[in-house]
C-alpha cells in the first residue's frame, strides 16, 4: 500500500509547490497539518474531480479513493480567492461542480483543467482575472521585513488572510520540515537544535498533534500512507 508523490517549487511567488499523487491499494491515510490553501484535481474510475482544499490545523485520518491520480497546487501563504476567504476553508474545502477532463468551474467561469507543467500558467490566468489575490502586508511579513503598521494590524491581516495566526504557521512549517529531516535521516538531535525545539518531548508533541507520526516512525517510514512527501525533498 502506498501513496507515490511528486513534488517541485515553483518559480511563481503566488505558488508554494505543485505536487501529483497516485494511490495503490490505499483506502486512508493520515493527513498532516497544513498551512496553504490549494486547488486538487484528480481523476477516479475514469471521473474527473476538482476542489478547493483549505489550511489544515492538526494531523487526522482521510479517505483515499483506491487508483486515483492527483495533481494539486498549493498557493503561497497569504494569496486568497475573492469569492472563498481562506479562513472559510480551514480544516475542510470545497468541491467544484462540473468537472471533465479539460475544465473545472471556479468562481463562476470555466477554467482548463492543468497538468502539472500547466501549474504556474493556469494561476497567471486567475490572478489576472482577480479570481486569486493576495495582502502584500503578509508577503512582507513572510519576507522578514517590519512594515509600519502595528503588531495587532499585522496579525489581523495575517489571519484574515491565511486563516491561521503567524504562530499557528510557524508551528507548522518546522513540523513539517522536521519530519522531511528526520525521515531522511537527520538525528533527533540535530533536528532539535537545528529547529529550536526545546527537547526532543518538545518535538515529539508537535510531530504527534501536526504530523500523527513519532520520530521512529519516520525513520523507519512506518505507521501508514501519509499525505507528504517523504521520499524526497521537493525540487525546483
Amino acid at each position: 500500500m502506498e501513496l507515490r508523490f511528486g513534488t517541485r517549487g515553483s518559480d511563481s511567488p503566488w505558488v508554494d509547490t505543485v505536487w501529483t499523487c497516485t494511490s495503490d491499494r490505499v483506502s486512508t491515510m493520515t493527513s498532516v497539518a497544513a498551512v496553504t490553501w490549494g486547488l486538487v484535481f484528480w481523476q477516479h474510475e475514469g471521473r474527473p474531480h476538482a476542489s478547493v482544499s483549505g489550511p489544515e490545523t492538526a494531523t487526522g485520518t482521510a479517505p483515499v479513493p483506491e487508483g486515483a491520480t492527483f495533481v494539486g497546487i498549493e498557493f503561497a501563504v497569504g494569496t486568497s480567492l475573492r469569492v472563498v476567504p481562506t479562513a472559510s476553508l480551514v480544516d475542510g474545502g470545497v468541491d467544484l461542480p462540473d468537472a471533465t477532463r479539460r475544465t473545472f468551474v471556479l468562481d463562476g467561469a470555466h477554467w482548463e483543467t492543468p497538468g502539472p507543467d500547466d501549474a504556474e500558467a493556469l494561476v497567471g490566468r486567475l490572478v489576472r482575472a482577480g479570481v486569486v489575490v493576495r495582502d502584500p502586508l503578509v508577503a512582507e511579513v513572510r519576507g522578514g521585513h517590519r512594515p509600519r503598521v502595528s503588531e495587532r494590524t499585522v496579525e489581523r491581516r495575517f489571519r484574515t488572510a491565511t486563516g491561521l495566526t503567524r504562530g499557528a504557521v510557524r508551528q507548522i512549517e518546522r513540523a513539517r520540515t522536521a519530519s522531511t529531516l528526520l525521515a531522511t535521516g537527520t538525528p533527533v538531535a540535530d533536528v532539535v537544535s537545528g529547529l529550536a525545539y526545546f527537547d526532543e518531548p518538545h518535538l515529539a508533541r508537535a510531530l504527534r498533534r501536526y504530523v500523527g507520526r513519532t520520530a521512529g516512525q519516520l525513520r523507519e517510514r512506518s505507521g501508514g500512507p501519509i499525505a507528504l512527501a517523504l521520499d524526497q525533498r521537493t525540487t525546483s
